[in-house]
This record gives structure tokens, sequence and C-alpha cells, in this order.
């Protein structure tokens, strides 16, 4: 149980206040109730008086009775006692958000075009809603009142993207935007002041335009592009952030943005279908690239500025229920994340075996003298490895792995992975559809992290669920109740260097191809309204009470 502080009244104690007077013999706990609350019982009252004092006590139990999913009752006004669990000492919580889905502002102040400025143009098609990120939340005008936002939740750190062509609209050095460089500078002073501690994602998806035109991350010169710009961001911003994020989610980012061939999933900007090549090309750029921003970082602003980097993965968990599986599982594990751990964690360095095989075989067997896979040269197996202050873990959800047997032999990420992701049908499904309640499953990925790899140090960067557009999300309070305390145990029994937890999001915000379809947020957004009103959701409330007393009520 949550410990009280003297002479409170917890929701519980309320409760049987309420029983004693409106449902006589449910509560024996009258003199307690009384003396706190500091009146004498009814016995000599009119019914008038009655009356007065009761539809009070009555309106109370109805609040209590939305309360208390925030409190922490699953059958709210029951008497069954809760389980609470302490936050680790330090540890830190946030929440989460990137550019493009919440500034809008999407060609104000000399901004240049991004890669997602011209696919929600030219591929209405594939949006949802036929939406785009042009205003979203409009935290490009309203970030004070996001700020304040965040010191009301009490949140200890703010994960926030830094939009690149906001701070070089061209993708080089050539023109250095100073509006893009004073609206961050105004965001990170005002989370500072605050008492919030910035975390910065360097790329969240937003690749400048012009970089495009060249080829992008399947063109490996980004990699110099990349680091000018992340000198840039160190330079004007490094003095006051400590904890920097490079690149978010760059399988997500080289599948779904460059390799495809796999109809049921979506395509995300720039919108490329080179598949089996474009697709691993991208992603060895941005590992480059990744390892270029650190070891610039550690050679000449670490001593003076002191802060951390590190990769953020996508990384849902695999399972499997038969001997085919566990090899579809284990290869799944490979291509979606040890792709990218691999390279930076392991002592070898380089890609997973598994992987780099496979590809070379399957390429082999399409009569191709090299592997479709872009080989790591010993210079660069040397320059990636250990480049990493912690590991961002975005997790949502766990499926099970089974063999995929291709119909469709055109070469691609996923007739190389060979998986078919199934999702268990007996778990709870959340919002949206393709995430299914298995918090379990994250404490197996994060012990499967530890193992392979030598224990990290970990911060789960993104973890969330959406709701059907209610205020009263009840169901995102339990997802994320069950994953914190998957994260609790994953520290306190199984030994994981897990230092912090960021929740996705802040806001209802523009969910890529989804648009605004899906509802991750906190704090709804109304996009009907200019103003962009925001309004705290039940989960805004769970997760202020989880900052204030640091305890989880399960």
């Amino acid at each position: 149980m949550m410990k009280k502080e003297r002479g409170s009244l917890s929701s519980r104690d309320i409760h049987s206040v309420v029983n004693l007077r409106i449902y006589p013999g449910k509560s024996q706990r009258s003199h307690l109730s009384q003396s706190r609350l500091g009146y004498e019982p009814l016995h000599h009252s009119t019914p008038y008086q009655s009356l007065m004092i009761l539809l009070p006590l009555y309106l109370i139990r109805v609040a209590l009775f939305s309360a208390s999913f925030v409190c922490g009752d699953e059958n709210p006004g029951s008497e069954t006692n809760n389980m609470s669990m302490k936050l680790p000492e330090g540890f830190l919580l946030g929440v989460g958000s990137s550019s493009y889905q919440i500034e809008g502002a999407a060609f104000e102040d000399n901004k240049g075009e991004s890669i997602w400025d011209r696919f929600v143009r030219t591929r209405t098609d594939l949006i949802v809603d036929g939406s785009n990120g042009d205003v979203a939340c409009d935290s490009y005008h309203k970030y004070e009142d996001d700020i304040k936002i965040l010191k009301d939740l009490g949140v200890d750190f703010y994960r926030f993207s830094i939009s690149w062509p906001r701070i070089l609209p061209n993708g080089d050095i050539s023109n250095i935007n100073q509006a893009g460089i004073d609206y961050y500078n105004k965001v990170i002073n005002g989370l500072i002041e605050n008492g919030i501690q910035p975390m910065v994602t360097m790329y969240h998806w937003e690749l400048p335009q012009n970089l495009q035109e060249i080829g992008g991350w399947t063109n490996p010169v980004l990699a110099d592009f990349f680091e000018d710009y992340a000198d840039i961001l160190f330079k004007n911003f490094g003095d006051r952030v400590k904890w920097w994020c490079t690149i978010n989610e760059p399988h997500l980012h080289s599948v779904f943005g460059h390799g495809q061939a796999a109809p049921d999933l979506p395509i995300h900007a720039p919108g490329l279908n080179y598949t089996g090549t474009a697709e691993y090309l991208a992603g060895k750029t941005q590992l480059v690239s990744h390892a270029r921003a650190y070891r610039l970082y550690e050679k000449h602003y670490l001593k003076e500025q002191g802060g951390k980097l590190g990769i953020v993965l996508d990384t849902f968990y695999y399972r499997y229920s038969s001997e085919s599986g566990m090899e579809a599982a284990e290869r799944a594990k490979a291509f979606e994340y040890g792709w990218f751990l691999n390279p930076i964690y392991s002592a070898e360095g380089g890609y997973p075996a598994l992987m780099s095989e496979r590809i070379m075989e399957n390429s082999k067997a399409e009569g191709r003298k090299r592997s479709r896979l872009p080989e790591l040269t010993k210079e660069e197996i040397d320059l990636i490895k250990g480049t990493s202050d912690f590991l961002g873990v975005n997790h949502y959800t766990t499926y099970y792995a089974e063999d995929m047997i291709a119909v469709d032999k055109t070469p691609s990420f996923f007739t190389d992975a060979a998986f078919n992701s199934i999702p268990n049908s007996e778990t709870k499904t959340a919002e949206p559809s393709w995430i299914k309640v298995e918090p379990e499953g994250f404490r197996e990925l994060l012990v499967w992290i530890k193992d392979t790899y030598n224990n990290p140090t970990v911060i789960i960067t993104e973890n969330g669920c959406g709701d059907a557009e209610s205020i009263n999300d009840y169901n995102k309070i339990n997802y994320h109740k069950k994953y914190i305390k998957e994260v609790i145990d994953a520290i306190n029994e199984d030994e994981c260097k897990i230092i912090g937890y960021s929740a996705w999001s802040l806001m209802d915000s523009y969910e890529w191809t989804s648009g605004y379809t899906e509802k991750f947020g906190f704090y709804h957004v109304d996009f009907t309204d200019p103003d962009r009103k925001r309004t705290p959701k039940l989960s805004a409330l769970f997760y202020k009470e989880l900052l204030k007393t640091r305890t989880l009520v399960i």
C-alpha cells in the first residue's frame, strides 16, 4: 500500500465515510472516518439536514468512481488492497514528442522543406485521413504552454527532437537558420528554468528534402552532412543539453521509407521502393552517422559539456511456440534490432552473423557477386563499436514469430528475415489494434538485451498506447502500470541497468501515415480548434501522481 501522510485522507478512507452514511453496515471504520472529517453522527438530524450533508458525500463517491482508476483500483469502490512498488532511487521519468509531429510552422521563419513536408503532399493516398503536419499541435507557437503542462506533470525530463531543416534549411552549413536556433534555445531554456532536463533527439525522420535529392540515406556522403549538423547542435545547445539521442528508429526508417515490399505495412517518407538494397544502404549510413556524431562529441565536446549520447531503436519482442518459430524469433531480433545493436554493443562489432550470412546466401542464389548488405570495413567496425553511453529502447508490444515461406521472391528485408509476426489472440488488444498488451514480453526483451549485450545502460525512450478519443483513458493507464511494473522488476530482480522511462506521448499528435487518427497523448488536443486546446486525460493525472509519489500502485 502507498504510504499516507499523517492526518491525510486516502480515497479508501473517504469511501468508508460515504459507505457509512449512504450504505450502512458496509464499513466498520466509523470512528476513524468521523474523527478525521470532524463531524458528529446524524442520529438527531432532520431529514433536510441529513440531505444537505449526504448530498456532498454522494457526489464525492461519484467522483471517486472515476478517480479510483487513477489511484489504482481495478474495481472502483472495492475494498481490495492494491500492491505498490517504489521506483528505484534516481530513476528518471519523462514524456516524449517529435518535431514534425507537434511543432507545425512547417514553412515559417525560413525553415526548409523536409522529406515529410514533401511526402504528405505527393503521397496523400498513403495518409489515412489525408492530413499533414503543417500545423499539428502548433507547439512552435505554443511551446510556453507546453512547458507549463510539463511542469504541472512534474516530469524529470522531456524528450523532443530538433528539426534538421529548421536549423539547416538546405541541409548543409551553407545556410544556418538563426530563427531555428533561437526557437530551440527558448525551449531548452524554458525547460531548465522549470527544473526539467531536456533530452534531444537529433534526427526523428525529418531529413532536409535537398539531401534526399542526392540520394538521402542511401548515399554514404550523408554521414558528412549529419556530422556537420551534429556539430551545429553541440555548439549551440550542448552547454545545457546533457542527453542526446542521435537517430530515432533507424530500422523502421530504413525499411518503411526505403525498402517496403510488404503490402500490410505502411510506407513512410521518403517513400522509396528499392527493396532488398536501399533499406540496407540507408541502415549502414545511419549507423556510420551515429558513430561519427558520437566520436565528434567524444573528441571535441565531452570534456567541457559532459553529456551522454545514445541511439534509439524500435524493439518489438518476439516469442516462439515451435522449433521453427524459435529460429524465426532469433532472425526477427537479429534483423530488426541486432542490425544496429551488434555493431555498437558486441565485443566483435559488425552485423549479426545470422543476418549477414543469410543475406549473403540469398544474394548468391540470386546470381549476385556480392551481398546486398553493404560491408562494414575494418575501419567502420572500429568506428562504430562502443559508441554508446546509453541505449534508447522504444517498445510497444510483443508478437510470436513463425517461419515465412515467401510467395513473392522479390529480394527484400522481409524475404531475407523470413518471419511472420503473429499476435497473441488470447491477450487484450489496445489502441491502435497492432498493440497487444503483453507486458511480460517487455521484461523478456530487457533481459535479452542484458544477456546478449553485456547489460548496457538503457533508457526507455518510448512506451505507450492510444485511446479511442477519450479523456477517460483507463486502458492507457492500465497499460502504463503493467509495463512500468515490468521495468521495475527487470531492475530489481534481473539487475538490468535501466535508468529512465519516457512515456509516449505528451499530447495527441500527428502519427505519420495514421494522421490524427491515433491518440497516444496524456493530453487531448482539439485539432478542430485553431488554438489547439490541450486537455488533460485521466492518464495525465495518473502519471502526475506517479511522479509525485515515486510509487506505482498496481
